[in-house]
C-alpha cells in the first residue's frame, strides 16, 4: 500500500510528505534545505524516520523539489481560473509568472532552495525544475508547438522567469510593485524578438535565403511525454 495512504504509520497524517513540507518551511530559513532541517521536520511531525527515508531518501532535498513543484500546481490553478477571453496573451504569460512567482512564498526559503540548487551536484535538477515551471505555464497557456519552436518559448521564458525571480528576491518595493514592473520590461523584449521573427518571415528575399534553416528546424519535435501516471510501466519520483 502507498505510504500517503497509511495515516496510521504516520502519526495520523494522511500525507505525511506534505506534513514533512510544512514542517521543514520554518527551519529552511535558519539552516537551509538541509540535513538538520530534515530531521527536524521528522522530529515536529512525529513521523517515523524510517517512513519518512524512504519517502524522501535524499532527505531536505526531496522536500525541495516537492516545494517547487507544489508551487508549479498552486500557479496553474490560478491561471485556470482566468477569463478564457478578454485578456492579451503578453499579459497571461506575465501574470503566469506573477502567480508562479507569489506561490513561492518566504523569500529565504527560496533563497535558500536557490542556494541548493546551484550546488554543482545539484544544478542539473535545477535547471529541469525551471525548466520545468516554463513547461507548466505554456502548457496551461495552450501551447501546442510541435516543432523547435518548442523549445524556444521554454528557454525563453525560463531566462524571463529566472531573472525576474532574482530580481524579486532583492526587492523592497511597497507589494514588490519594481518586481513587476521589471517582469513587464522582460516580457516587452520578448515580444519585440517575436515580432523580428515576424518581420524576418514577411521579407521575401530573407524568408529564402533562411528556408534551408528553417526547414531544418522544422523537423525538431518536443520530447515524447510519458504515458498518463498509474498505467503499467511507469513510475514517478518524490514530488
Amino acid at each position: 500500500m502507498d505510504p500517503d495512504t497509511t495515516p496510521e504509520s504516520a502519526g495520523g497524517l494522511a500525507d505525511p510528505r506534505a506534513a514533512l513540507l510544512a514542517a521543514a518551511l520554518s527551519h529552511v530559513p535558519f539552516d537551509g534545505w538541509s540535513e538538520a532541517t530534515f530531521r527536524a521536520a521528522i522530529s515536529d511531525t512525529g513521523i517515523e524516520p524510517g517512513l519518512a527515508r524512504s519517502l524522501c531518501p535524499r532527505g531536505a532535498r526531496d522536500l525541495a523539489v516537492l516545494h517547487h513543484r507544489r508551487g508549479d500546481e498552486a500557479m496553474v490553478r490560478r491561471l485556470r481560473e482566468l477569463p478564457p477571453s478578454g485578456i492579451k496573451f503578453r499579459e497571461k504569460v506575465a501574470q503566469a509568472v506573477r502567480f508562479r512567482i507569489e506561490a513561492a512564498g518566504d523569500r529565504e526559503v527560496v533563497r535558500r532552495g536557490g542556494a541548493l540548487f546551484a550546488l554543482p551536484a545539484n544544478a542539473a535538477e535545477g535547471a529541469r525544475l525551471l525548466w520545468g515551471t516554463a513547461d507548466q505555464i505554456w502548457r496551461a497557456l495552450g501551447d501546442t508547438s510541435e516543432d523547435y519552436n518548442w523549445y524556444t518559448k521554454r528557454a525563453t521564458l525560463s531566462g524571463v522567469y529566472g531573472s525576474t525571480v532574482l530580481y524579486w528576491l532583492g526587492d523592497e518595493s511597497v507589494g514588490s510593485a519594481a518586481t513587476w514592473a521589471f517582469l513587464d520590461r522582460r516580457i516587452e523584449d520578448v515580444m519585440q524578438i517575436e515580432k523580428i521573427k515576424a518581420q524576418v518571415n514577411d521579407n521575401r528575399v530573407l524568408s529564402r535565403l533562411l528556408a534551408p534553416a528553417q526547414w531544418a528546424l522544422g523537423r525538431v519535435r518536443p520530447p515524447v511525454r510519458m504515458p498518463a501516471e498509474g498505467l503499467p510501466g511507469t513510475w514517478r519520483g518524490p514530488n
